[in-house]
């Protein structure tokens, strides 16, 4: 009974997916709640999955020219009212410092919900001429956000990220950095993540407060859920007319930068959760396990196996794989069961009858597959298996995403779909926010992107029948 008992703590996902994700973070230690309200402590083995995150992206960034520096994390009161739109985007969010010790502060500073303001208040006297630009600037930090309602990792006060702020000569310059950063985010969500995308414009009720254009890539999770989850903004020149960020050009006259921003955050830990996990628990992605395979020792106080385990670890380490043993006192069936709900991609397994016959078994995380492998060929046959269980989450991620994807042609339709069947629904609209917020009023669902992919899936806007200008997904979101 002890073996079963783990697993048995853990929810149904049918039964209920919210509790089944509470359940899963909880039990595979990856936060924990504080007495800091709306804040987690990210444990190891959470905040291991971050480092591994930001560890790949950061790389991937660098290849494309982006330097790393770092802001203050308080912004004046008088800064952040520059850009009118910006402001009142933030305003209900904002958490604000009124104290320095004892000593009441002149001016209110907020912690910062998000950089743009001080990004300009510090590009305005470090750009003078175009041999200043462009600057492809990024920082890895934490923000502060008072939101009304939180769950570990996809919505807290207090959440870490990284933010990219760059300033370019030119609109067509800016332009194509935006979707350069989009595309970097959707690469690294589906290559890395195992977690496909749909890559797409927000409309303008949805797009970041001031900015021209936001793009997006928007996952679905098991439950039919969308998850925004990652985003790249086009300022244009709004903000430089804001903080007057200037500079000469080669033809001796002043003009206006041309801005952009795009970040990711610890929310993709979440998503990652929802769209792989399972009702054993975690389902990780072999390229941000911590451990990528765990070497299961059985019948350990014979002689000779944990000298063996210790062996074929020290082997895994060597050919560059994240390898522990479990040579702890439980018994295999517990071991087994705590390594699937920590997610593990691969154990080992090995006991006196497979040294004897040089072999060992390994089985997947994944699908539960077992495959005998001689020890001799370990390190290869491992190195594959992590490969090909990246490779299948991906795809059986994307069978998923795409047998929940719908197409409408009416309101009721669409309604029917997402009360019975959740996923996406593709549906046609004529561009007008009265629409939009229609859609939002009658069924809870919000347009998730323009995708860049158009179809043209009827003539007519689903809500209110005029010529249809874009095809769009619409869903129930995070």
């Amino acid at each position: 009974m002890a073996d079963k008992k783990l697993v048995e703590a853990i929810t149904s996902m049918d039964v209920d997916f919210a509790q089944w994700y509470t359940d899963v973070v909880k039990k595979a230690e990856l936060m924990d709640y504080t007495s800091v309200k709306g804040c987690m402590v990210f444990k190891p083995a959470g905040y291991a999955i971050w480092e591994l995150i930001q560890n790949q992206l950061d790389a991937r960034f660098k290849e494309t020219g982006v330097e790393n520096v770092y802001l203050p994390m308080f912004i004046p009161e008088s800064l952040l009212n520059v850009e009118k739109d910006h402001v009142e985007g933030f305003a209900p969010e904002v958490a604000w410092v009124t104290h320095g010790g004892l000593n009441p502060l002149q001016e209110r500073m907020c912690v910062r919900p998000t950089s743009e303001t001080l990004f300009c208040d510090f590009y305005k006297n470090d750009i003078q001429s175009y041999r200043d630009l462009p600057k492809v600037y990024n920082q890895w930090c934490s923000v502060v956000r008072w939101e009304k309602e939180t769950r570990p990792f996809l919505r807290s006060r207090e959440f870490l990220w990284q933010e990219g702020h760059t300033a370019h000569a030119t609109a067509e310059d800016a332009e194509e950095r935006t979707i350069q950063m989009l595309n970097v985010y959707a690469d690294f969500c589906e290559q890395v993540l195992a977690i496909p995308v749909i890559k797409g414009r927000k409309t303008d009720k949805e797009k970041f407060a001031g900015a021209e254009a936001t793009y997006t890539i928007e996952a679905l999770m098991h439950d039919g859920k969308a998850l925004q989850s990652g985003t790249s903004h086009n300022f244009g020149d709004g903000f430089a007319k804001a903080f007057g960020i200037q500079y000469t050009d080669k033809d001796n006259t002043l003009k206006y930068v041309h801005q952009t921003s795009w970040g990711m955050t610890t929310r993709l830990i979440g998503a990652m959760i929802m769209v792989h996990g399972d009702n054993s628990g975690l389902v990780l992605p072999p390229k941000v396990a911590p451990t990528q395979i765990m070497v299961i020792p059985i019948m350990q106080k014979k002689e000779g196996v944990l000298d063996k385990a210790y062996e074929l670890r020290d082997r895994l380490k060597a050919a560059g794989i994240r390898v522990k043993v479990d040579d702890s006192d439980k018994s295999p069936g517990w071991k087994f069961s705590e390594q699937e709900m920590r997610g593990i991609p691969l154990r080992v397994e090995i006991g006196p009858k497979d040294i004897e016959a040089g072999k060992c078994i390994l089985g997947r995380r994944d699908n539960g597959e077992k495959i005998e492998c001689s020890l001799d060929e370990l390190e290869t046959k491992a190195a594959e298996l992590l490969e090909t269980i990246q490779a299948d989450m991906l795809n059986k991620a994307r069978e998923h995403r795409d047998a929940h994807t719908y197409t409408a042609k009416s309101l009721d339709e669409m309604k029917k779909i997402l009360d019975e069947t959740p996923g996406f629904v593709k549906a046609m609209w004529c561009g007008e926010q009265d629409c939009e917020d229609k859609v939002k009023e009658v069924m809870s669902a919000t347009s998730r992107c323009m995708p860049f992919a158009q179809e043209e899936l009827d003539d007519k806007c689903v809500c209110c029948g005029k010529p249809a200008k874009k095809m769009v997904y619409w869903g129930r979101a995070y």
